[in-house]
C-alpha cells in the first residue's frame, strides 16, 4: 500500500470552510428549489391526463388525483432521502473536502438526476432564464461531483495518478454538452460511443485499482458499502425491469405496472444515499461483512424457494391432471409445506457455501476453534496446550509473531506436580 494514497487530504478551515459552506447552501437551495416550484405543475399535468390513461385508471378504480398524488409523493419521499443523507453529512463533517464533495453530489442528484424523478420536467419552458443558467449549472455540478466521486473517494487523492487526465476529459466532455452547441451529441457516433466507454470504464477500473492497491482496511470497508449500496440498486433496477418493466418504456394504459415499477425502482436506488451514508460517516463500518454476507445467503435462498414453489405447483398440478382429470388446490398446499421444510436446511447449506466460496478465511478460522475447543477438553498437559494456543492464534489471525506468558503461579505450580 503506498504511503501517500492513505493520507486523508486537509481539512477546511477559515474562509476556505466558510466559502465551501456557503456554496453547498447555494447549490442545494437551488436544485431542491427548482424541485419544490415543480410540484404543483407536476400534480396538475397527471391530475389531467389523456382519455386513454383515465380509462386505464378507472379500471383499477383509482382516481386521477390519486395518481398524480402518488406520483409526486413518490418523487418527495425519493428527494427527501437524497437531502437528508446530505444535510447530515454535511452538518457533521462539511470540514472535510471528500465529505463536502460526497454531500454537494447527494444533494443535487437526487432532485435534478431525471431519470427517476420527473417532477422538475413539469416547469420545462416555463422559466428559461433560470433554466439556462442556474439549472445548467446545477446540471453540471452534479455530474462534476459523481466523476470527482469515483476518482477521488474514500481518500480524497487521484489514484491512480492518471485518473486526474480523464477528470479533465469529463469537465471538457460534459461542459461542452451543456454549455455550447458542438458537444457530444454532435460527434460522429463512433466516437461518441469511445469517449463514453473510456470515462465511465474508467470509474470501476479506478476504484479497484485504489481498493487493492491504495486503501487501508478502513477505506475498504468505505468502498465495500458503497459497491453494495450500488449493487442492490442495479440488481433491483434490472430485476424490476425485466419483470415488471420499467416505467418510462410501460405505456400510459398500464398504470398498475406504471406505479409499480416506479415504487421498486426508487426503493433499490435509495440504497445509493444510504449506503453512501454510512460510509463516509464512517457509522457501522465493519458491519458491512455481516450484511454482505446475510444478502448473499438470504437473496440465494429466496430465489431458490421461489423457483422450487412454482416449479413444485407445476409439477404437481400436472400429476393430479393425470390422475383425477381436474386440478386441485392441494398442489399449492404441498409446495407451500415443501418450501417451509427446505428453509432451514437449504438455508445452511448455503451458508456454508458461501463462507467457504467467498469467506474461506473465516470459514477455516471457525473449524479451527472449533476443533480447538473440543481438544481444550481433553487436554491436561500444559506444554501441549501453549503449542495448541500458539498454533491456532497463527492460524486463524496470522500474526508476524506470537508468544505465550504464563503467570508465574502457574509455571511454579507445575514446577511443585513435577518435584
Amino acid at each position: 500500500m503506498s504511503a501517500h494514497a492513505s493520507l486523508s487530504p486537509p481539512m477546511l478551515r477559515g474562509r476556505w470552510l466558510l466559502l465551501a459552506q456557503v456554496a453547498w447552501v447555494a447549490a442545494a437551495v437551488g436544485a431542491l428549489g427548482q424541485f419544490v416550484i415543480s410540484i404543483l405543475a407536476r400534480y396538475s399535468q397527471l391530475a389531467n391526463p389523456t382519455a386513454g390513461a383515465r380509462a386505464a385508471l378507472a379500471e383499477i378504480g383509482l382516481s386521477a388525483s390519486a395518481y398524480a398524488l402518488y406520483n409526486v409523493t413518490l418523487d418527495t419521499v425519493f428527494v427527501s432521502v437524497f437531502a437528508v443523507v446530505a444535510t447530515t453529512i454535511f452538518w457533521r463533517r462539511s470540514n472535510d473536502p471528500v465529505a463536502l464533495l460526497v454531500a454537494t453530489m447527494l444533494v443535487v442528484w437526487g432532485p435534478l438526476n431525471g431519470l427517476l424523478v420527473l417532477t422538475p420536467s413539469a416547469t420545462a419552458g416555463m422559466y428559461p432564464v433560470l433554466q439556462m443558467t442556474v439549472g445548467s449549472a446545477l446540471t453540471f455540478v452534479g455530474y462534476m461531483t459523481w466523476m470527482l466521486f469515483f476518482y477521488l473517494f474514500p481518500s480524497g487523492r487521484f489514484v491512480p495518478g492518471w485518473t486526474r487526465w480523464l477528470a479533465l476529459c469529463w469537465v471538457l466532455f460534459v461542459g461542452t454538452w451543456i454549455f455550447t452547441p458542438f458537444g457530444p451529441p454532435s460527434w460522429p457516433l463512433p466516437i461518441f460511443n469511445v469517449a463514453i466507454l473510456i470515462l465511465w470504464g474508467s470509474f470501476p477500473v479506478a476504484q479497484l485499482y485504489r481498493y487493492v492497491r491504495a486503501s487501508d482496511r478502513t477505506q475498504r470497508q468505505q468502498t465495500k458499502w458503497v459497491v453494495f449500496g450500488v449493487a442492490v440498486a442495479i440488481a433491483g433496477t434490472l430485476t424490476t425491469i425485466f419483470t415488471v418493466g420499467a416505467a418510462v418504456d410501460l405505456p400510459p394504459r398500464y398504470v398498475g405496472p406504471r406505479m409499480l415499477s416506479m415504487l421498486l425502482m426508487d426503493a433499490f436506488v435509495l440504497f445509493i444515499p444510504l449506503s453512501i451514508g454510512v460510509a463516509v460517516l464512517r457509522a457501522r463500518l465493519f458491519d458491512i461483512d455481516v450484511v454482505i454476507n446475510r444478502t448473499l445467503v438470504y437473496g440465494s435462498l429466496s430465489v431458490m424457494l421461489v423457483a422450487l414453489y412454482f416449479v413444485g405447483i407445476v409439477v404437481l398440478q400436472r400429476v393430479f391432471v393425470a390422475l383425477t382429470g381436474q386440478r386441485s388446490t392441494l398442489a399449492v398446499v404441498a409446495s407451500t409445506l415443501l418450501i417451509a421444510a427446505l428453509f432451514n436446511p437449504l438455508r445452511r447449506r448455503i451458508q456454508r457455501f458461501i463462507d467457504r466460496r467467498f469467506y474461506r478465511r473465516k470459514y477455516d478460522a471457525a473449524k479451527t476453534l472449533a476443533t480447538f475447543n473440543s481438544k481444550m477438553r481433553e487436554e491436561t498437559d500444559l506444554d501441549s496446550l501453549s503449542e495448541e494456543v500458539l498454533g491456532v492464534v497463527r492460524e486463524t489471525m496470522q500474526p508476524e509473531h506470537t508468544s505465550l506468558w504464563l503467570r508465574p503461579q502457574a509455571a511454579d505450580a507445575k514446577e511443585d506436580m513435577a518435584g
